[in-house]
């Protein structure tokens, strides 16, 4: 095009328009655009605002999770290390032989992420987890995370951020109740580390554990927290007396000491389930005029009658583990529902196992397995 056609083609009204109108609609484009981001980052604020909390939480979850990325060892290196003592090198190669186990043995999902992998805690806890209940009422405060679904406890890697958390709570007339964890579970998602804690557990109280957590890699049922844990610790339990045998044999130590103590613990699930039972009933006999003064004095006087019965489980001098309270601290609502979350189902799953299945394992998990999964 020549410079006076260009220069005719300006000059025409029509065409003047119709450019003005195509820079006015491209300004519009441009402002809207404007105005959408400066809403999404408004509205984003607002948002982080409101939920602050939770962002802190989310954010304090992250740098956790990076330093336990950033700080474990090949398990490799481990071993070749010659500053690791001997003793704790097999403990992570009998933690090997119970994954292989549970895989080829069981049947749990072989994860190549999972116990490849060492974190030194430095003789701290890594992970504290915070469960809330109300306080005339045996029924866990739920806590959603998406993906994942509902759980009954939250957990923290800063232990200053879940007690700041544990006082809100009970500002807001919440029982709660604070624990350690003794793994780090991602649920299969993420290579998950061998904690330097779990190499002084019995070989019996480790066999468990890693195949508890294996079962929540194979199995897990979302929004169901306490079915979950009661099959995983059903499956854990079995799983650990089956390798216990497999190991060393009915007649080792290690065998009998684990088959004594699930005798024992059998009994002490039991008392608490039961006593879980009559805190319910007590529960339901409060009135609107009962004051708390009267409601904290029947709750509490029996809690301390439950406790004190566990040592009617016990042979006399028994050496094996039992709740121990102090009289001017009992445990509370929050304690229990804990308890229950671990513990309330697992005959269930017993009678499942042996009755209907009639103690074929294979065939169990795989029941379980298309049911849930």
């Amino acid at each position: 095009m020549s410079n006076l056609q260009r220069t005719t083609v300006i000059k025409n009204p029509y065409i003047i328009m119709f450019l003005l109108r195509k820079q006015i609609q491209k300004r519009n484009r441009k402002r809207k655009i404007s105005i959408l981001f400066l809403l999404f980052f408004i509205s984003g604020g607002l948002l982080a605002y409101w939920q602050r909390d939770w962002v802190k939480w989310g954010v304090s979850m992250a740098k956790g999770g990076l330093n336990v990325a950033f700080n474990t060892r090949p398990l490799e290196e481990v071993l070749k290390d010659p500053a690791v003592p001997d003793s704790l090198k097999k403990r992570i190669e009998l933690i090997g032989e119970i994954k292989r186990f549970a895989i080829d043995s069981l049947g749990l999902k072989d994860n190549p992420k999972v116990y490849q992998t060492l974190f030194d805690q430095k003789g701290k806890p890594l992970v504290y987890l915070l469960t809330v209940a109300e306080k005339y009422e045996l029924k866990a405060h739920p806590f959603y995370f998406p993906l994942i679904g509902t759980f009954t406890y939250k957990g923290f890697f800063n232990e200053e951020m879940a007690k700041h958390e544990q006082l809100y709570w009970e500002s807001k007339g919440y029982d709660t109740d604070m624990g350690e964890g003794i793994a780090y579970s991602t649920l299969g998602w993420f290579p998950e580390p061998i904690l330097s804690s779990m190499l002084y557990y019995h070989d019996g109280k480790l066999a468990s554990l890693i195949i508890h957590e294996m079962t929540h890699g194979t199995i897990f049922v979302k929004d169901n927290h306490e079915l979950s844990e009661n099959m995983a610790n059903f499956i854990g339990d079995y799983g650990a007396m089956r390798f216990l045998n497999f190991k060393f044999g009915k007649r080792s130590h290690g065998y009998k000491r684990y088959e004594q103590g699930k005798v024992v613990r059998i009994k002490l699930v039991k008392h608490i389930n039961r006593g879980t039972l009559m805190l319910d009933s007590l529960y339901k006999t409060f009135s609107p005029e009962m004051t708390d003064k009267v409601k904290d004095s029947l709750k509490y006087h029996l809690i301390e009658s439950i406790l004190v019965k566990q040592d009617t489980l016990y042979k006399k001098n028994s050496k094996v583990s039992k709740f121990n309270f102090d009289k001017n601290n009992l445990p509370n609502d929050a304690f229990f529902v804990g308890f229950k979350t671990y513990n309330a189902k697992q005959n269930e799953f017993e009678e499942l196992f042996k009755k209907r299945f009639k103690g074929d394992f294979p065939k169990f998990l795989n029941f379980l397995k298309n049911k849930y999964n």
